[in-house]
């Protein structure tokens, strides 16, 4: 029997709140019975919701409030005048201990910046990085930064890559993830100055990392390496380039199945392994952005999910939490300037 732990909820984040937010908690509460919720939002729109599932009665409660971020809103505008919203709410819950993690569908940016603000970054790390899991032919890889961090330097690019092999071996249950970088080439004299002093010191790091070294973009999907680091920048277009990709060629194999009568005969021969792979490349299965190195538990539902979606973003703040992430991200990243300190210090012995 799992402990008993407590999410909470933006209510009113996503395109099809709160109706698609109160179903994917049902869902949720199916795989996860020893969860309990705090949903925030509009309690007129909520309770109905939660009504019509009796077996959501005893494990959630609503907390009104009429304010809501918008799609549109600017993070610095919610940081301003956005702290009775049902984001800035839910995150706040974390924060004050009521909740273990929290979910939302609203604006990614103002998410960030209300929990970048709200919980604040844990010792050691400068930025918090957007992080995903990518489907690949070996299995999945985590991805970071999707988003968050446009600019990056060599320091921010080692601290994703500590977050995302904790991330890995947490999560994904790997005992040994490699790590690689995003680059323009594997080669090592390939890339900008950033990603060149990230790999030297990650090859030369004291943390028992298994560094693979460079990666190109043909490599994400090969599952050449377990975790993929690179900037913001770079890696929310290597995101939504993806995410186009799949939806190109579902609507080209629907297209041509749907092209003569023997296409549609060959569809129906076809249909089981078709299925497969629909479900194998489904968004919705990897859908939960997390938010690493924040100190409290923040997951990014996208705003579009369906409350199949949402409920695996629900699935991804609870394993964040039972697999107590943030406890050792403190941990790997004390070691890791433990060893600089040491290495500094023989430096200036041999100096």
């Amino acid at each position: 029997m799992s402990a008993p732990v407590t999410i909470s909820i933006d209510a009113m984040g996503g395109d099809h709140a709160p109706d698609m937010v109160v179903e994917g908690v049902r869902l949720a509460h199916v795989r996860l019975p020893h969860v309990r919720y705090l949903l925030f939002g509009d309690a007129a729109r909520i309770d109905p919701l939660v009504e019509r599932f009796p077996e959501l009665r005893g494990v959630c409660s609503v907390r009104h409030t009429d304010e809501v971020v918008t799609n549109d809103a600017k993070p610095g505008q919610v940081l301003r005048t956005g702290r009775r919203s049902s984001m800035w709410l839910a995150v706040s819950a974390v924060s004050q201990g009521e909740a273990a993690g929290v979910v939302s569908a609203g604006n990614t940016g103002a998410l960030m910046a209300v929990s970048k603000f709200v919980l604040r970054t844990l010792p050691g790390i400068d930025r918090p990085a957007i992080a995903g899991l990518f489907p690949t032919v070996r299995g999945e890889t985590v991805m970071l930064d999707l988003g968050a961090n446009v600019d990056c330097n060599a320091n921010n690019l080692i601290e994703f890559a500590v977050m995302g092999e904790v991330f890995a071996r947490a999560v994904l249950g790997l005992e040994q993830p490699t790590i690689g970088i995003l680059n323009v080439g594997s080669e090592d004299l390939k890339g900008h100055d950033a990603v060149r002093a990230a790999a030297n010191a990650l090859r030369e790091s004291p943390l028992p990392i298994r560094f693979h070294g460079f990666v190109e973009g043909n490599d994400i999907c090969q599952g050449t390496v377990d975790v993929v680091v690179t900037d913001g920048f770079t890696g929310n277009i290597a995101l939504k380039t993806a995410e186009g990709t799949v939806k190109f060629y579902s609507s080209f194999l629907k297209e041509a199945f749907q092209s003569s009568l023997l296409a549609k005969l060959g569809f129906l021969f076809a249909k089981q392994a078709i299925a497969k792979v629909k479900v194998r490349t489904d968004p919705r299965r990897y859908n939960g952005a997390m938010f690493l190195g924040l100190n409290g538990i923040a997951v990014k539902s996208h705003g579009g999910t369906d409350a199949f979606g949402f409920a695996n973003a629900i699935g991804v703040a609870v394993d964040l939490v039972a697999h107590g992430y943030n406890e050792r991200i403190r941990h790997e990243f004390e070691r890791f300037h433990a060893g600089e300190a040491a290495a500094e210090a023989r430096a200036a012995g041999l100096g």
